[in-house]
């Protein structure tokens, strides 16, 4: 009898064991994600895009985007937009329904439009490319929100001591107004008075544990890793047509 509890224990023993193990590992993985941060994140999505991506691809026609990285690049793009405030929310709105049609598209045929110039192709040859409801109008949008960060970023790293409401205006004058109509352009005169300070909103862009000057090499970091990878994507957009569009 005493023989055979042992026996019966002994699996006991090890599901709690294996059940600590997991809880272990699950407390691991939260802490990670307290310690990383939207910038990290995306450092590390460019960087093992441009691992894999092929070298010697020059050809517009034949670049590679890949769909969920971009789209997860652009989420991304929706929390920092979160951390300046309820401000950007205009602006959070679009690129959260632009990355929503195109996960849906996506959805139809996931192997065949892992790449969005797949998607902006076939909607090329079916005369839709253009239409208000397009992917490859939400694709042309997404990519105006990242150069939109780019150019923010690139003046927080630049001059720290910037008036965020500067930053903002400038890097918006740059990346969204010329392509914006009147009233999306008034609309975020109007969030302009609403912004958090710099400092403020760089201490909410920090990692935990992370020094100002990390999170400045960082920024740096990522801006030079964007900067290529947008031109590869305006010179598909030129290439289909979709690069001097406009909002009514």
């Amino acid at each position: 009898m005493f023989a055979s509890q042992i026996n019966l224990e002994e699996p006991r023993t090890e599901i709690a064991e294996e059940k600590d193990t997991k809880e272990v590992e699950m407390k691991r993985r939260r802490e990670m994600e307290k310690s990383s941060s939207e910038i990290r994140s995306a450092i590390e999505e460019l960087s093992m895009f441009i691992k894999l991506k092929p070298k010697d691809n020059l050809d517009a026609s034949r670049i590679h985007i890949p769909t969920k990285p971009f789209l997860h690049l652009c989420n991304l793009v929706l929390q920092v937009l979160d951390k300046i405030g309820p401000t950007m929310l205009v602006l959070r709105q679009d690129i959260h329904q632009n990355i929503q049609r195109l996960e849906k598209f996506c959805e139809l045929d996931p192997s065949k439009y892992a790449n969005v110039v797949e998607i902006l192709k076939k909607e090329a040859s079916e005369g839709n490319a253009r239409k208000k409801t397009s992917c490859s109008k939400a694709f042309l949008w997404l990519t105006r929100s990242l150069d939109f960060m780019v150019a923010l970023l690139q003046r927080l790293a630049k001059d720290p001591g910037q008036k965020m409401e500067q930053a903002v205006e400038e890097s918006y004058n740059i990346a969204l107004k010329p392509w914006h109509g009147w009233i999306s352009s008034a609309a975020f005169k109007v969030a302009l008075k609403l912004l958090p300070d710099s400092v403020t909103f760089m201490n909410i862009l920090m990692a935990k544990d992370e020094t100002y000057d990390n999170l400045k090499e960082e920024m740096q970091t990522l801006t030079s890793l964007l900067v290529p990878f947008l031109e590869e994507i305006h010179s598909i957009l030129r290439l289909q047509g979709l690069d001097m569009l406009k909002s009514k």
